[in-house]
């Protein structure tokens, strides 16, 4: 039957179109291909003789309309061999805007600070109409904004409080969308007085939107508000239930107009508009309503003899009228029955058959909904729904066998087990569809049934197996089990299944399925009729309950257990610290997960800025057992930081920490701690030197912390004291030139801070500095070694000539003429000294003295030694060489050393391969050499002359290439050797 693919819908055209042809959509697609008719206000049109219409397939084409003539509701009617069905109803009618009365408006008096209302009162027009106001003339259309705004409901425009700018002549534009045409009304003129001011008063809402508007589905509404008011009131929109505005809401017009887009279901409710200045608010509210135009009927194939009810629901308000119409015609036949929007047909006829529609409508408008219902007469056919050709099934089970032929009209039905009819009985039942059920099932009810379906236009039959198969069971279960994380172990699964079917084996964890290619801890193991689950390294988060499920083609059998899995506790919670006093502090805290195995005792750490991360720390009572969740930390430290954290221990293992307590610092004490290993002696003549070892910062206690150095002669009664503010301190000197060398003293150190003074340290005896030497090292000699080295001797000063261990001597040199004040000095432990960096050719004075630990003993004589001459400067010239195979000859001139220079005693030749290679130094008092070589690498070679002021001025580095064997002067070797290298 056909069916509607695009329908008529109203339609507005404009008398001015260009083509002056009018199009009605309307197409609808069936097998066969419908044909159409067109209605017009109620009337056939007949295309063939009213020139003015014509048939476009379906489509209707109006030629030359004219507004009287073809505006008006047109209907398409679609018809095929199975039935008709009618169109929506379509409104046709013409765009036309007419011209304004010329007749002059009246003048509008308004005083400053009051409202306005300018009419614009629109000539007679159809088609949608856009207004807007002229001001003056001008050129520009007049601008909308929070004090001015323009109804397009009305036309009328509004001014919330009139300014003195406003005086002048108003002119109304109407514009038709669809035709373009635009007209102006005559101008009112308005006239602001200047007699009086109108004073504030709250907001009057002069635009307002209905109470209930009926929306329909995806069309988009526009909502108007504007208030008068003195001050300018400010508009605002919200809904009702306080939900927020959806974000397709367009608000323009300075707030005037809240535009919905393609309305949905969830954006009906209560809008409401607030408009509000500093005199008030007022609230003007309106509820849009959901249209929905959705009414659908289902196509329907029935057997004749049966029974058919349609049902149309259409939501509107009012509520919608109900007519039924069958092939395009209202239905009024007795066996059928109309009651709203429902149609019932009882005991279908082949004279049913056609196309049904439900026409729900109300003032708003109508929807039209089709079906078709094709009755069906047929024998019973089994070709789409045959009996199941097998059914397997255990023993002991049940079965259902499901008859279901196609026919039309329904079919009576016998089932058959071989040749044998079956009747009801206790186990076996024929139900009222046909379906065979039978219950508790044994090894003989296998076999082949037989169903045999027939109405009046013939008969048919289906035939399947039934196979019995022995019931699955599991003969070894899993165990509920404990076990401690880090374990592993197997829950055991297998059963006892006929030996022709092939069981699956699955395990589920908590109700989800394990997935062993993704679960490195499950694996399933065994094989056939086992199915074991291994469960390797246990961890906590695997306690729970397990189920092994088993299936077969005929029955799934599933057996369950729970795994507890015990672990270290987890970490305790909610630590908090009070009652801090400067040596324990009072802790509480609430327990962890014990992970299935009660926690025997709690643990305490701490750290400080001063520990190696936490150590554990003494409390009260000494072990804290696990049903205690609080204990007091003692000996701590006072005036230092604390975090602390509980650990829980349980059977299994100690558990994990918990989250660090806020940093605390005890009060502070006097100091507890006095210093150690005090100690001292040594120093300068005069001196007594005191040592300890410092307190540690974490055992000052408070703030101010500092020392106080007491010392007494031996035999005295009397102690010394002074006091070191510094916390760091760790020696002091007594300095007194009376006191007599190694005197002996009394010496004890204390400790305090800002609350006091603490312990002193033991008493200790220490020596005061003793003398220095009182003898000048003898038998000072030395030699010069070269122009720029002197090395001096001398014997040991004697043990008895110092009342302290001599710690080594100090040599003092100097240039003769020049004054001891500017000698340099040299210190040594042994009994010789080399002195460097002299002058050549000059004589020094030197002296030696012994020092101990008061310091230096006196000097010895000065002796007079004088340097060698310098080596010369000049450096060996006209150097020549000649490389064969593996020798290298060279020679150079003598060099000649001038009056004040040492005489040249030989020559040193120093040699390598190339810059990185081992240096080889060849001495001689020849002007020539030969230099066994290895072959292939070139070679760096330079020549200096020795004296016995030293070493002479290098030659420098000359390169010797490994292919060359060419003789050549120094002269002209820049070529030959890449020059000389530096």
């Amino acid at each position: 039957g056909p069916v509607f693919t695009q329908e008529p819908s109203d339609s507005i055209f404009p008398l001015s179109a260009d083509d002056n042809q009018v199009f009605i959509n309307c197409k609808a697609k069936g097998n066969p291909p419908p044909h159409y008719r067109w209605k017009v206000d109620g009337r056939e049109i007949d295309t063939k003789s009213d020139l003015n219409y014509s048939l476009i397939e379906g489509n209707l084409l109006i030629n030359n309309p004219h507004v009287i003539n073809h505006g008006g509701v047109y209907q398409c009617i679609a018809t095929n061999t199975f039935g008709t069905i009618v169109s929506r109803e379509a409104k046709v009618q013409f765009a036309f805007l007419q011209n304004f009365s010329r007749k002059s408006r009246n003048t509008v008096s308004v005083r400053e600070g009051q409202a306005v209302v300018l009419l614009c009162g629109p000539p007679p027009h159809y088609g949608e109409i856009k207004y807007s106001w002229v001001f003056n003339g001008q050129s520009s259309f007049l601008q909308q904004d929070a004090r001015r705004f323009i109804s397009q409901r009305t036309g009328n425009l509004y001014i919330a409080k009139v300014e003195a700018s406003d005086a002048g002549n108003y002119t109304c534009a109407v514009r038709n969308i669809m035709t373009n045409a635009t007209v102006f009304s005559s101008p009112t003129p308005v006239v602001v007085r200047r007699d009086a001011v109108m004073g504030e008063y709250e907001p009057k809402i002069e635009v307002q939107f209905s109470d209930t508007l009926h929306i329909s589905k995806g069309s988009s509404v526009k909502l108007e508000c504007f208030a008068l008011g003195n001050p300018v009131p400010s508009i605002s929109w919200r809904r009702a239930d306080g939900n927020p505005l959806p974000g397709k809401i367009k608000i323009n017009h300075s707030s005037g107009v809240l535009e919905i887009p393609y309305f949905r279901p969830e954006d009906a409710g209560v809008y409401e508009c607030v408009a509000e200045n500093s005199r008030g608010r007022n609230v003007a509210r309106g509820q849009l309503i959901f249209h929905s135009k959705n009414c659908t009927l289902k196509d329907a194939e029935m057997a004749i003899g049966a029974n058919l009810q349609w049902e149309c629901k259409a939501v509107g308000k009012p509520r919608p009228t109900y007519r039924w119409l069958k092939n395009g015609e209202l239905k009024k036949t007795n066996q059928n029955h109309v009651e709203g929007g429902t149609l019932t047909i009882s005991r279908i006829s082949l004279l049913d058959a056609g196309m049904y529609q439900c026409v729900s409508e109300n003032e708003h408008g109508a929807i039209y909904a089709s079906a078709e219902l094709k009755v069906v007469a047929s024998p019973p056919d089994f070709t789409r729904r045959p009996v199941k050709k097998s059914t397997v099934i255990q023993r002991g089970g049940e079965v259902v066998l499901e008859c279901r032929p196609h026919a039309s009209p329904r079919a009576t039905i016998s089932w058959f087990r071989g040749g044998e009819l079956l009747k009801d009985t206790k186990r076996q039942t024929i139900m009222e569809d046909g379906t065979l059920r039978i219950t508790n099932i044994s090894k003989s009810d296998g076999g082949r049934f037989t169903c045999v379906a027939r109405n009046r236009f013939g008969a048919s039959s289906s035939t399947g197996m039934l196979v019995v198969k022995e019931p699955t069971k599991i003969i070894v279960t899993p165990l509920s089990l404990d076990a401690t994380v880090g374990q592993s172990l197997v829950l055991p699964c297998e059963v006892s299944s006929d030996s022709s079917l092939s069981p699956i084996f699955k395990w589920f964890f908590n109700g989800k399925a394990i997935d062993f290619s993704r679960q490195e801890h499950f694996e399933m193991i065994g094989g056939g009729f086992a199915g074991d689950l291994m469960v390797r390294n246990i961890q906590l988060k695997h306690s729970g309950k397990y189920v092994c499920m088993v299936q077969t083609e005929v029955d799934t059998v599933s057996a369950a257990a729970d795994l507890i899995v015990r672990g270290p506790p987890g970490a305790p919670e909610d630590l908090v610290v009070t009652d801090i006093t400067e040596a324990t502090v009072q802790l509480s805290w609430s327990s962890g997960p014990d992970n299935h195995s009660p926690v025997t005792m709690y643990m305490v750490q701490a750290r400080t800025p001063f520990s190696i991360g936490w150590q554990t720390v003494r409390t009260v009572p000494d072990s804290v057992p696990g049903q205690m969740m609080h204990a007091t930390v003692k000996d701590l430290n006072p005036w230092v930081d604390y975090e602390f954290r509980v650990v829980a221990i349980n059977s299994v293992g100690v558990g994990e920490p918990s989250m660090p307590s806020k940093q605390i610092r005890t009060k502070a004490a006097v100091p507890k701690v006095a210093p150690v290993n005090v100690s001292g002696g040594g120093g300068a003549r005069g001196e007594l030197v005191i040592m300890w070892e410092p307190i540690p910062e974490e055992q000052q206690s408070g703030e101010d912390f500092g020392y106080v150095v007491a010392f007494r002669p031996l035999g005295s009664n009397t102690w010394i004291q002074t006091v070191l503010a510094s916390p760091d301190a760790s020696r002091y000197i007594y300095r007194n030139d009376s006191m007599a060398p190694l005197s002996h003293f009394e010496v004890k150190v204390g400790v305090y801070n800002s609350l006091g003074e603490g312990r002193f340290s033991h008493v200790v005896k220490v020596v005061s500095a003793g003398e220095e030497p009182s003898e000048a090292p003898s038998r000072v000699w030395g030699r010069s070694v070269s122009a720029s080295e002197i090395e001096v001797f001398w014997e040991a000063v004697p043990p008895g000539s110092s009342t302290d261990e001599i710690i080594g001597y100090e040599v003092v040199f100097w240039e003769e003429g020049s004054g001891q004040s500017e000698a340099d000095r040299v210190r040594v432990v042994s009994t010789t000294a080399r002195l460097s960096g002299l002058k050549g050719n000059t004589v020094y004075q030197i002296s030696v003295s012994a020092q101990n630990s008061a310091g230096l003993g006196p000097c010895s004589h000065a002796l007079n030694i004088t340097t060698k001459k310098p080596p010369p400067s000049q450096s060996p010239g006209n150097i020549e060489w000649n490389l064969t195979n593996s020798k290298i000859f060279l020679n150079w001139e003598h060099v000649k050393a001038m009056e004040n220079e040492s005489e040249v005693t030989g020559y040193k030749v120093v040699y390598r391969q190339n810059w990185h290679g081992r240096t080889t130094v060849l001495e001689t008092n020849k002007t020539s050499v030969e230099l066994q070589i290895s072959s292939g690498e070139d070679y760096l070679i330079e020549i200096k002359a020795l004296t016995e002021g030293g070493d002479g001025t290098s030659s420098g580095p000359i390169r010797i290439p490994k292919m060359s064997s060419k003789f050549q002067t120094l002269s002209s070797m820049s070529s030959g050797m890449g020059a000389l290298c530096n």
